[in-house]
């Protein structure tokens, strides 16, 4: 098996990796105070962002499901990698050569099998790139030609050409070190009769590329007319590709989508292509799936497509009868999206690739620009299907629109909704029409009766019934509105994110200080890497805490420390953590003055006199200590 890779070398990773530069490959980020930024969870799913990355400590937390960790966790949670899987990939992209402890492994062998699959794909590409100017990719370019492409386009989105002979690829891949193994997983080739044969001959070759820009997939069109395979091929399923997760284009739109709020879906290659080269880079396409749920999630985390957000997501389609199918499919995914959804079809049936050819750049901008909501799209295809010359037919079209009028989440948006459909329809009843509207509301998926999505809970999602949440509690709630809660907790948060400022008062407060277990456990973890008075720079004392965690609760609740926001405007200061701290310090004393007081009330001074005189004289050192440390947390 793989040697170990060097402490040093998971260091200089970890330095070289920026958390919010990483982060930011695969959602937008936006500033959230207090030097730390927030976007939508990539974990679970939500409305409002709950997920803060804090550059200064290199960590990122969600309040909402508590994941959370330092840059390493999030590319072994996000992408499913193990430790030293998520470390050759950031390495791969921080440019730090990796070595490996001697011993225990098989020369050769030390690279992951996810980083091999990569490696196989980047050379794949390369070999599909070069071919593309060969003899034989003739029709490749003539292809690409037809459709207003030039070489240098097809050399800006990696496009090739796999040559159509048996195992052109397979053969060169081998000579590159890669094993039959590999490439079967890879999806490059698959087993023919007489050994293995390339999976992709004689094609057009896109590299499907994931958000960070690695290439896990190809789709690939065919050419020759005799050829008896599909007119498009993906690369099946693997280890690297779930065509479910994956949008074509992202990797080159992310950035522009984040900026200006939109994306915009197209059905093709060459569709993503043409919007790109026509000013509209914001387009990505599904890879030989249906736009689902999965490609939402995606969407919406580049987008932030939050509550009050301003965003658009645009489907483009075909303007035949499958290109309508396909939009009204993707109407039944458009309560998943916050943000206001838009169809784009051009009136005479052309996808945005023969436009941009028939008409030029400028018509598909016109195209997106004239964009109609959803809504409207889906409303009047049902009305599209009726006489409604006829009473009868503007009943059947009315009893066909009013449940998707009564899907309309926003009421004020639901009611003109309405009363557009009654003008529609030509009915001039607009009672009627709303009557038969408010019968649909309300009974959509995740609706409740007020109107409001209840497809996430946040009571659920953080432990809301007082059961367990992220912050270790059993059987009781942990309010964070009780003032001692608050202070305590305060102090935790300086003790991780500050040390320097709480020197060796924090190290004083015993673990029986604090109310929770949590909270003492956190002190005990503390004093256990040598206190506050031991730590070093704040991101190297935040990952020792972290590491020195006994369970992944623990971790987690370290983290959320980390990064969640001390009840001060701007950075504390050394007086503000000495009024923090000894507050704690003084409602500890407080307590440890009313135990002593009960004992002192169940002994008899004329019994156990010694035992009576010590109490004493500790209540006395007590209450002496306690209006010290209140003179100090009042800032006396």
């Amino acid at each position: 098996m793989p040697g170990r890779i060097r402490q040093e070398d998971i260091a200089a990773v970890r330095e070289r990796s920026a958390i919010a530069d990483v982060v930011g490959e695969y959602l937008q980020l936006r500033p959230a105070g207090g030097g730390s930024l927030k976007g939508l969870c990539p974990f679970h799913d939500e409305k409002t962002p709950s997920f803060n990355v804090t550059p200064g400590k290199e960590l990122y937390y969600c309040f909402s499901c508590t994941a959370g960790g330092d840059v390493i966790k999030f590319v072994q949670e996000i992408e499913h990698l193990s430790f030293a899987e998520a470390i050759e990939r950031l390495a791969a992209r921080a440019g730090v050569e990796l070595r490996y402890e001697q011993g225990g492994y098989v020369p050769g062998q030390e690279t992951s099998q996810r980083r091999r699959l990569i490696d196989a794909h980047r050379a794949a590409v390369d070999f599909y790139s070069e071919r593309i100017r060969g003899d034989s990719a003739s029709a490749a370019r003539a292809f690409l030609a037809e459709r207003g492409f030039e070489l240098s386009d097809a050399e800006r989105f990696g496009v090739g050409y796999s040559p159509a002979a048996w195992d052109e690829l397979t053969r060169h891949l081998r000579g590159r070190g890669f094993t039959d193994e590999e490439l079967l997983k890879a999806g490059l080739a698959r087993q023919g009769r007489r050994g293995l044969i390339d999976m992709f001959r004689g094609r057009l070759m896109w590299p499907v590329r994931d958000l960070t820009g690695e290439t896990i997939a190809f789709g690939a069109r065919k050419l020759d007319p005799d050829d008896d395979g599909p007119k498009y091929l993906n690369t099946p399923e693997t280890a690297l590709f779930k065509k479910g997760h994956v949008l074509y284009g992202a990797d080159l739109a992310k950035r522009e989508i984040a900026h200006r709020r939109q994306a915009v879906i197209v059905e093709g290659y060459t569709d993503v292509m043409a919007c790109h080269l026509s000013g509209v880079p914001t387009a990505v396409a599904t890879c030989g799936t249906s736009f689902g749920e999965d490609h939402v999630k995606v969407l919406r985390r580049l987008i932030m497509d939050t509550n009050g957000s301003d965003g658009e997501v645009i489907f483009t389609f075909d303007g035949d009868a499958a290109g309508q199918r396909a939009a009204l499919r993707a109407f039944s995914l458009e309560e998943k999206f916050v943000t206001q959804t838009f169809v784009a079809v051009q009136p005479d049936g052309l996808d945005p690739c023969d436009l941009r050819l028939k008409h030029g750049e400028g018509a598909v901008r016109d195209l997106i620009a004239r964009r109609v909501p959803l809504f409207e799209f889906a409303i009047k295809s049902a009305l599209a299907k009726h006489d409604l010359d006829t009473t009868e037919g503007q009943l059947a079209a009315l009893d066909e629109a009013a449940p998707i009028v009564g899907r309309i989440k926003d009421p004020g948006r639901r009611a003109r909704y309405a009363v557009n459909l009654d003008r529609w329809l030509g009915l001039m009843d607009e009672r009627f029409v709303l009557d038969r509207v408010r019968q649909h509301a309300g009974g959509g998926r995740g609706a409740g009766r007020d109107g409001r999505d209840r497809s996430v809970d946040p009571s659920t999602a953080r432990g809301g019934d007082g059961q367990r949440g992220a912050d270790g509690q059993q059987g009781r709630p942990y309010d964070r509105s009780d003032p001692v809660l608050r202070v305590e907790r305060e102090a935790l948060k300086l003790a991780v994110q500050w040390p320097a400022l709480c020197g060796p008062e924090f190290d004083a407060l015993s673990a029986a200080a604090f109310t929770v277990p949590v909270h003492g456990a956190v002190a005990g973890l503390v004093a256990g890497c040598g206190g506050v008075v031991s730590a070093g720079r704040a991101r190297d004392w935040v990952a020792a805490l972290i590491e020195a965690a006994p369970d992944d609760r623990a971790r987690a609740f370290v983290t959320e420390l980390a990064v969640e926001r001390l009840q001060v405007a701007g950075e504390p200061d050394e007086k503000y953590a000495d009024m923090v701290l000894a507050t704690v310090g003084e409602l500890a004393a407080r307590r440890e003055i009313a135990a002593i007081k009960a004992k002192l009330q169940r002994t008899n001074p004329e019994d156990d006199q010694p035992v009576y005189n010590k109490m004493f004289g500790d209540l006395v050192a007590l209450e002496q200590r306690r209006k010290w440390l209140l003179g100090r947390a009042t800032g006396g």
